[in-house]
């Protein structure tokens, strides 16, 4: 593949996932000026086909996001396309899981919260949106564009930037993206079945994926990185650290 390709191919994948993630923040938004949004599809009961579509879509994703990004899988992948474009391809299927997420998800009938106070509405959805904003800062943070792949496959260089970053956000969690992931999903002043439920897989997924990220951080960087683990607490800023 000649570097004209492995550069289109990098840009595409790159504004499908950046796509993807935009939708998916909009999605859980619920949002009532869009037509298509979390809770935008109102049934009266919670069906078995419902459940085993959210299942496979479920299962589907994480299978994508655990193995895509093991070392042994990327080790192998390079063997079949350009390691150029070994992040770019992770990121475009990303993007693609994301969109199905949004147009495939199924409605459950029920409710776990509802509020129509006017000041908590609001503060839900400012909380809302500031945590996309810390998730999306974060990605700046560590390399945005290398994150996403675009740079390794505009610039034919796939190897990663070995240095542990403690910028701002960094130095306050060990994984800003998942804590900006986790009050994007969970602040919303109405909680229905069908976001609950997506809610909650999404925050068993997170925990279990930082599970073996963490073991792969200490691998990597060996004492740096416990030392930084001693100091800074993983996704809740400010919770007491294991010494």
């Amino acid at each position: 593949m000649n570097k004209f390709l492995i550069s289109f191919y990098g840009i595409v994948a790159y504004l499908v996932g950046l796509g993807g993630l935009t939708a998916f923040m909009f999605y859980m938004g619920s949002w009532s000026f869009l037509p298509l949004h979390i809770n935008s599809r109102v049934v009266d009961s919670i069906s078995m086909q419902a459940i085993m579509i959210n299942l496979l879509i479920l299962i589907l994703f994480g299978l994508h996001h655990s193995i895509a990004a093991r070392p042994h899988f990327k080790e192998w992948l390079a063997q079949l396309i350009p390691a150029a474009i070994e992040r770019s391809s992770y990121v475009l299927i990303s993007g693609l899981f994301m969109c199905a997420i949004c147009f495939y998800w199924q409605p459950l009938a029920g409710m776990v919260w509802s509020t129509d106070n006017a000041t908590v509405v609001l503060t839900l959805q400012v909380i809302h949106v500031l945590g996309w904003l810390v998730m999306v800062a974060a990605t700046f943070e560590i390399d945005h564009f290398h994150l996403m792949g675009l740079k390794q496959s505009l610039s034919m260089n796939p190897v990663e930037d070995g240095e542990l970053k403690e910028n701002f956000l960094y130095s306050i969690v060990r994984h800003p993206i998942q804590t900006g992931i986790l009050i994007g999903v969970w602040s919303t002043a109405n909680m229905s079945m069908t976001q609950f439920i997506l809610c909650i897989c999404l925050t068993i997924y997170i925990l279990i994926g930082l599970h073996f990220e963490e073991k792969s951080l200490e691998a990597y960087f060996g004492d740096t990185y416990l030392d930084y683990k001693k100091r800074v607490p993983g996704i809740i800023p400010f919770w007491p650290c294991k010494r």
